[in-house]
């Protein structure tokens, strides 16, 4: 039997996710929270196997919840269950030690198979959570597909120097490089070479990678 404990502020999901949990002879919802730290507190004393865990609560909300529940009871598995798919968010959850994240949209064998993947140790995720974690982020993406001329130059701008100085700097002519600057720029979606700048300090690394 997997002893489930639901923590959500809204009362009428509370209910709907009760009865659908309770037409499964392997489960059994021994909690209902209606805040985080109401789950804490249920935790301790009812010692469930999973907590579905909705992330916006009043006086302790669902990220700070997981971080402790997870911290002074490592061994209940906690999926995250919400409304909301921001990449923020699905990270913020499972960086506080949510082992999975699920959509309040999935369909109920969804739900059944994450709760029971849980308690296994498995990663239980909706499909979009998951095609979303495996995606690159597009700066990510961006940073991939810079020449090593292109990095070279970015870190100049970032170093205050001008189209001049970094043409002597790498050998080439002022014209290359303000050609390059200009594709540069287009493609990295900045208007001048501060906003460059300001791009190159927040996704290079700090070393060359040549």
């Amino acid at each position: 039997m997997i002893h489930i404990l639901l923590a959500d502020d809204h009362s009428l999901i509370r209910s709907s996710l009760s009865r659908m949990l309770a037409t499964q002879d392997d489960f059994e919802v021994v909690g209902i929270a209606s805040d985080g730290q109401e789950a804490l507190d249920m935790v301790r004393s009812l010692s469930p196997d999973v907590v579905l865990m909705d992330l916006h609560m009043p006086v302790l909300d669902g990220v700070a919840a997981i971080a402790l529940l997870t911290r002074d009871h490592p061994s209940v598995a906690v999926i995250a269950l919400s409304a909301f798919e921001e990449p923020a968010q699905v990270t913020a959850a499972l960086a506080a030690g949510a082992q999975g994240y699920l959509t309040k949209d999935v369909e109920p064998d969804v739900l059944f198979a994450g709760i029971r993947a849980a308690t296994a140790g498995g990663v239980p995720l909706s499909p979009r959570i998951a095609a979303q974690l495996v995606r690159p982020s597009p700066t990510q993406t961006l940073v991939d597909t810079l020449t090593e001329r292109e990095e070279d130059i970015l870190r100049l701008i970032v170093d205050g120097r001008s189209n001049a100085q970094i043409a002597k700097a790498l050998g080439v002519s002022r014209a290359t490089v303000a050609a390059v600057c200009g594709r540069l720029f287009k493609r990295l979606e900045v208007a001048d070479r501060t906003q460059a700048a300001v791009w190159a300090m927040r996704n290079l690394t700090q070393t060359p990678h040549h």
